[in-house]
Protein backbone atom coordinates (compact mmCIF):
# COMPACT_ATOMS: atom_id res chain seq x y z
CA UNK A 1 0.00 0.00 0.00
CA UNK A 2 1.43 3.36 -0.99
CA UNK A 3 0.85 6.59 0.88
CA UNK A 4 0.35 9.96 -0.67
CA UNK A 5 2.89 12.54 0.45
CA UNK A 6 1.42 15.71 1.91
CA UNK A 7 2.90 18.75 3.51
CA UNK A 8 1.42 21.25 5.92
CA UNK A 9 2.27 24.89 5.34
CA UNK A 10 4.38 26.31 8.15
CA UNK A 11 3.70 29.83 9.45
CA UNK A 12 6.04 32.67 8.59
CA UNK A 13 7.20 34.39 11.79
CA UNK A 14 9.31 37.55 12.02
CA UNK A 15 13.07 37.25 12.32
CA UNK A 16 14.53 37.68 15.82
CA UNK A 17 15.75 41.21 16.60
CA UNK A 18 19.14 39.98 17.88
CA UNK A 19 21.10 36.76 17.58
CA UNK A 20 23.48 35.19 20.01
CA UNK A 21 27.16 36.14 20.10
CA UNK A 22 29.93 35.52 22.61
CA UNK A 23 30.34 38.05 25.41
CA UNK A 24 33.67 39.40 26.59
CA UNK A 25 34.71 37.94 29.92
CA UNK A 26 37.77 37.43 32.11
CA UNK A 27 38.60 34.27 34.05
CA UNK A 28 36.87 34.79 37.37
CA UNK A 29 39.42 33.00 39.54
CA UNK A 30 42.04 35.70 38.90
CA UNK A 31 39.58 38.46 39.75
CA UNK A 32 38.44 36.59 42.86
CA UNK A 33 42.04 36.45 44.13
CA UNK A 34 42.44 40.15 43.38
CA UNK A 35 39.29 40.98 45.31
CA UNK A 36 40.28 38.86 48.31
CA UNK A 37 43.75 40.44 48.44
CA UNK A 38 42.40 44.00 48.14
CA UNK A 39 40.18 43.62 51.23
CA UNK A 40 43.03 43.40 53.81
CA UNK A 41 44.95 46.05 51.84
CA UNK A 42 42.05 48.45 52.26
CA UNK A 43 41.79 47.63 55.95
CA UNK A 44 45.51 48.29 56.46
CA UNK A 45 45.25 51.63 54.65
CA UNK A 46 42.21 52.61 56.71
CA UNK A 47 44.02 51.75 59.96
CA UNK A 48 47.09 53.68 58.84
CA UNK A 49 44.91 56.70 58.06
CA UNK A 50 43.72 56.81 61.66
CA UNK A 51 47.29 57.26 62.89
CA UNK A 52 48.26 60.08 60.54
CA UNK A 53 47.87 63.85 60.64
CA UNK A 54 45.01 65.64 58.94
CA UNK A 55 46.44 65.87 55.39
CA UNK A 56 47.92 62.38 55.26
CA UNK A 57 44.91 60.93 57.05
CA UNK A 58 42.51 62.38 54.47
CA UNK A 59 44.59 61.05 51.60
CA UNK A 60 44.86 57.57 53.09
CA UNK A 61 41.17 57.56 53.95
CA UNK A 62 40.31 58.48 50.37
CA UNK A 63 42.64 55.73 49.13
CA UNK A 64 40.97 53.20 51.45
CA UNK A 65 37.54 54.21 50.15
CA UNK A 66 38.72 53.79 46.55
CA UNK A 67 40.17 50.36 47.36
CA UNK A 68 36.89 49.24 48.91
CA UNK A 69 34.93 50.57 45.91
CA UNK A 70 37.20 48.74 43.48
CA UNK A 71 36.95 45.60 45.61
CA UNK A 72 33.15 45.73 45.54
CA UNK A 73 33.20 46.20 41.76
CA UNK A 74 35.60 43.30 41.34
CA UNK A 75 33.48 41.02 43.51
CA UNK A 76 30.26 42.24 41.91
CA UNK A 77 31.44 41.24 38.44
CA UNK A 78 32.04 37.60 39.40
CA UNK A 79 29.56 35.39 37.56
CA UNK A 80 29.36 31.61 38.14
CA UNK A 81 28.13 29.65 35.11
CA UNK A 82 27.10 26.03 35.66
CA UNK A 83 27.04 23.40 32.87
CA UNK A 84 23.79 23.43 30.95
CA UNK A 85 23.22 27.09 31.66
CA UNK A 86 24.17 30.32 29.90
CA UNK A 87 24.23 33.94 30.97
CA UNK A 88 22.86 36.66 28.71
CA UNK A 89 24.79 39.90 29.36
CA UNK A 90 22.90 43.20 29.09
CA UNK A 91 24.42 46.64 29.68
CA UNK A 92 22.14 49.67 29.95
CA UNK A 93 19.45 47.96 27.86
CA UNK A 94 21.81 46.72 25.13
CA UNK A 95 22.69 43.09 24.47
CA UNK A 96 26.43 42.58 24.98
CA UNK A 97 26.71 38.83 24.37
CA UNK A 98 26.25 35.43 26.00
CA UNK A 99 28.58 33.45 28.25
CA UNK A 100 28.35 29.68 27.70
CA UNK A 101 31.72 28.61 29.19
CA UNK A 102 31.10 26.97 32.55
CA UNK A 103 33.03 28.06 35.61
CA UNK A 104 33.66 31.35 37.37
CA UNK A 105 33.71 34.26 34.90
CA UNK A 106 34.06 38.00 35.40
CA UNK A 107 32.17 40.61 33.42
CA UNK A 108 31.40 44.28 33.75
CA UNK A 109 29.78 44.62 37.20
CA UNK A 110 27.24 47.14 35.85
CA UNK A 111 25.74 44.57 33.49
CA UNK A 112 22.57 42.59 34.03
CA UNK A 113 23.14 38.84 33.78
CA UNK A 114 20.09 36.75 32.81
CA UNK A 115 20.17 33.01 33.41
CA UNK A 116 18.99 30.86 30.50
CA UNK A 117 18.89 27.08 30.72
CA UNK A 118 20.34 25.30 27.68
CA UNK A 119 19.47 21.81 28.91
CA UNK A 120 17.29 19.43 26.89
CA UNK A 121 13.68 19.59 28.02
CA UNK A 122 10.64 17.32 27.71
CA UNK A 123 7.29 19.00 27.40
CA UNK A 124 3.93 17.27 26.99
CA UNK A 125 1.03 19.18 25.50
CA UNK A 126 -2.36 19.17 27.13
CA UNK A 127 -4.88 16.67 25.81
CA UNK A 128 -6.88 18.43 23.10
CA UNK A 129 -10.20 17.56 21.49
CA UNK A 130 -10.07 18.35 17.78
CA UNK A 131 -12.10 17.47 14.69
CA UNK A 132 -9.98 15.55 12.18
CA UNK A 133 -10.11 16.12 8.43
CA UNK A 134 -13.29 13.99 8.20
CA UNK A 135 -15.00 15.98 10.96
CA UNK A 136 -14.74 13.24 13.59
CA UNK A 137 -13.89 14.47 17.12
CA UNK A 138 -10.63 12.97 18.38
CA UNK A 139 -8.45 13.37 21.46
CA UNK A 140 -4.77 14.00 20.82
CA UNK A 141 -1.65 14.95 22.77
CA UNK A 142 2.07 15.05 22.01
CA UNK A 143 5.42 15.26 23.77
CA UNK A 144 8.15 17.56 22.44
CA UNK A 145 11.88 17.39 23.15
CA UNK A 146 13.49 20.81 22.71
CA UNK A 147 16.48 22.92 23.64
CA UNK A 148 17.39 26.60 23.59
CA UNK A 149 19.94 27.13 20.83
CA UNK A 150 19.98 30.95 20.57
CA UNK A 151 19.84 32.51 24.03
CA UNK A 152 19.55 36.08 22.74
CA UNK A 153 16.45 35.24 20.68
CA UNK A 154 14.97 33.33 23.62
CA UNK A 155 15.30 36.38 25.90
CA UNK A 156 14.57 39.28 23.54
CA UNK A 157 12.20 37.85 20.88
CA UNK A 158 9.41 36.62 23.19
CA UNK A 159 8.20 37.43 26.69
CA UNK A 160 8.49 33.88 28.08
CA UNK A 161 10.07 31.35 25.73
CA UNK A 162 8.89 28.34 27.81
CA UNK A 163 5.27 29.46 27.65
CA UNK A 164 5.74 30.37 24.00
CA UNK A 165 6.88 26.81 23.18
CA UNK A 166 3.93 25.37 25.11
CA UNK A 167 1.33 27.42 23.24
CA UNK A 168 2.93 26.91 19.82
CA UNK A 169 3.17 23.15 20.43
CA UNK A 170 -0.53 22.90 21.24
CA UNK A 171 -1.35 25.03 18.19
CA UNK A 172 0.72 22.79 15.90
CA UNK A 173 -0.84 19.63 17.36
CA UNK A 174 -4.33 20.98 16.71
CA UNK A 175 -3.39 22.05 13.19
CA UNK A 176 -1.89 18.67 12.29
CA UNK A 177 -4.85 16.80 13.81
CA UNK A 178 -7.36 18.82 11.78
CA UNK A 179 -5.37 18.39 8.54
CA UNK A 180 -5.52 14.57 8.34
CA UNK A 181 -8.17 11.91 8.96
CA UNK A 182 -7.89 9.59 11.92
CA UNK A 183 -8.09 6.50 9.68
CA UNK A 184 -7.59 6.25 5.91
CA UNK A 185 -9.98 3.24 5.65
CA UNK A 186 -7.76 1.59 3.07
CA UNK A 187 -7.59 4.61 0.75
CA UNK A 188 -3.78 4.88 0.97
CA UNK A 189 -3.86 8.55 2.05
CA UNK A 190 -1.95 9.82 5.04
CA UNK A 191 -3.80 9.33 8.32
CA UNK A 192 -3.03 9.98 11.95
CA UNK A 193 -3.25 6.34 13.00
CA UNK A 194 -1.70 4.55 10.03
CA UNK A 195 1.21 6.93 9.26
CA UNK A 196 2.66 7.80 12.65
CA UNK A 197 6.21 8.40 11.39
CA UNK A 198 5.15 10.78 8.61
CA UNK A 199 2.73 12.64 10.88
CA UNK A 200 5.26 13.10 13.70
CA UNK A 201 7.84 14.26 11.15
CA UNK A 202 5.48 16.95 9.90
CA UNK A 203 4.55 17.82 13.48
CA UNK A 204 8.23 18.35 14.36
CA UNK A 205 8.73 20.48 11.25
CA UNK A 206 5.74 22.70 12.02
CA UNK A 207 6.66 23.18 15.68
CA UNK A 208 10.25 24.00 14.67
CA UNK A 209 8.99 26.62 12.21
CA UNK A 210 6.77 28.16 14.88
CA UNK A 211 9.43 28.44 17.61
CA UNK A 212 12.54 29.22 15.54
CA UNK A 213 12.08 32.95 16.18
CA UNK A 214 12.45 32.22 19.92
CA UNK A 215 15.82 30.55 19.37
CA UNK A 216 14.46 27.09 20.21
CA UNK A 217 15.55 23.89 18.45
CA UNK A 218 13.09 20.97 18.26
CA UNK A 219 14.87 17.65 18.70
CA UNK A 220 11.89 15.29 18.45
CA UNK A 221 8.14 15.13 18.84
CA UNK A 222 5.84 12.15 19.31
CA UNK A 223 2.11 11.65 19.69
CA UNK A 224 1.39 10.30 23.19
CA UNK A 225 -2.39 10.00 22.86
CA UNK A 226 -4.58 9.47 19.82
CA UNK A 227 -8.13 8.19 20.09
CA UNK A 228 -11.69 8.97 19.12
CA UNK A 229 -13.63 11.18 21.49
CA UNK A 230 -15.84 9.23 23.97
CA UNK A 231 -19.08 10.31 22.29
CA UNK A 232 -18.24 8.48 19.04
CA UNK A 233 -15.77 5.87 20.30
CA UNK A 234 -18.35 3.07 20.47
CA UNK A 235 -19.73 3.82 17.01
CA UNK A 236 -16.24 3.91 15.50
CA UNK A 237 -15.36 0.66 17.29
CA UNK A 238 -18.37 -1.06 15.73
CA UNK A 239 -17.35 0.35 12.34
CA UNK A 240 -13.83 -1.02 12.75
CA UNK A 241 -15.21 -4.39 13.86
CA UNK A 242 -17.51 -4.49 10.83
CA UNK A 243 -14.60 -3.66 8.53
CA UNK A 244 -12.55 -6.44 10.14
CA UNK A 245 -15.40 -8.94 9.71
CA UNK A 246 -15.85 -7.98 6.05
CA UNK A 247 -12.11 -8.31 5.46
CA UNK A 248 -12.02 -11.73 7.13
CA UNK A 249 -15.03 -12.91 5.10
CA UNK A 250 -13.35 -11.77 1.92
CA UNK A 251 -10.22 -13.76 2.75
CA UNK A 252 -12.29 -16.85 3.56
CA UNK A 253 -14.21 -16.63 0.29
CA UNK A 254 -11.04 -16.13 -1.73
CA UNK A 255 -9.46 -19.17 -0.06
CA UNK A 256 -12.59 -21.30 -0.51
CA UNK A 257 -12.87 -20.47 -4.21
CA UNK A 258 -9.22 -21.38 -4.72
CA UNK A 259 -9.70 -24.73 -2.95
CA UNK A 260 -12.78 -25.53 -5.04
CA UNK A 261 -10.93 -24.71 -8.24
CA UNK A 262 -8.03 -26.90 -7.16
CA UNK A 263 -10.35 -29.81 -6.29
CA UNK A 264 -12.15 -29.68 -9.63
CA UNK A 265 -8.89 -29.38 -11.54
CA UNK A 266 -7.37 -32.38 -9.70
CA UNK A 267 -10.45 -34.52 -10.35
CA UNK A 268 -10.35 -33.66 -14.03
CA UNK A 269 -6.59 -34.13 -14.45
CA UNK A 270 -6.46 -37.46 -12.64
CA UNK A 271 -9.68 -38.80 -14.18
CA UNK A 272 -11.16 -39.82 -10.84
CA UNK A 273 -14.73 -39.16 -11.85
CA UNK A 274 -16.60 -37.55 -14.75
CA UNK A 275 -18.92 -34.77 -13.64
CA UNK A 276 -21.42 -32.92 -15.77
CA UNK A 277 -22.09 -29.22 -15.30
CA UNK A 278 -25.01 -29.81 -12.93
CA UNK A 279 -22.94 -32.07 -10.65
CA UNK A 280 -20.04 -29.65 -10.75
CA UNK A 281 -22.37 -26.86 -9.64
CA UNK A 282 -23.68 -29.04 -6.79
CA UNK A 283 -20.14 -29.92 -5.72
CA UNK A 284 -19.08 -26.27 -5.80
CA UNK A 285 -22.08 -25.29 -3.71
CA UNK A 286 -21.44 -27.99 -1.12
CA UNK A 287 -17.73 -27.17 -0.84
CA UNK A 288 -18.40 -23.45 -0.44
CA UNK A 289 -20.94 -24.13 2.30
CA UNK A 290 -18.48 -26.36 4.14
CA UNK A 291 -15.51 -24.00 3.75
CA UNK A 292 -17.30 -20.72 4.41
CA UNK A 293 -19.54 -21.80 7.26
CA UNK A 294 -18.72 -20.45 10.71
CA UNK A 295 -19.90 -23.69 12.34
CA UNK A 296 -18.95 -27.28 11.70
CA UNK A 297 -21.18 -28.90 9.03
CA UNK A 298 -22.71 -32.36 9.32
CA UNK A 299 -21.84 -34.48 6.27
CA UNK A 300 -24.47 -36.70 4.60
CA UNK A 301 -23.04 -39.94 3.23
CA UNK A 302 -24.47 -40.96 -0.12
CA UNK A 303 -24.88 -44.77 -0.09
CA UNK A 304 -26.41 -44.93 -3.54
CA UNK A 305 -25.08 -43.87 -6.91
CA UNK A 306 -23.79 -40.46 -7.75
CA UNK A 307 -27.15 -39.50 -9.31
CA UNK A 308 -29.38 -40.85 -6.53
Amino acid sequence: MTTQAATVAAPELPSPPVTERAARSVPGLLMLVLGIVSIPVGVVVAVAASHQSHGAADALALLAVLIFIVTSLVMGGLTPVVPGQARVIQLFGRYRGTIRDSGLQWVNPFTKRVKVSTRIRNQESAQAKVNDADGNPIEIAAVVVWQVRDTASAVYSVDDFTKFVTIQTETAVRHIASSYPYDNRGSGALSLRDNADEITGQLSAEIAARVISAGVHIIESRLTRLSYAPEIAQAMLRQQQASAVVGARQKIVEGAVGMVQLALQRLQDEGVVELDEERKAAMVSNLLVVLCSEQATQPIVNTGTLYQ
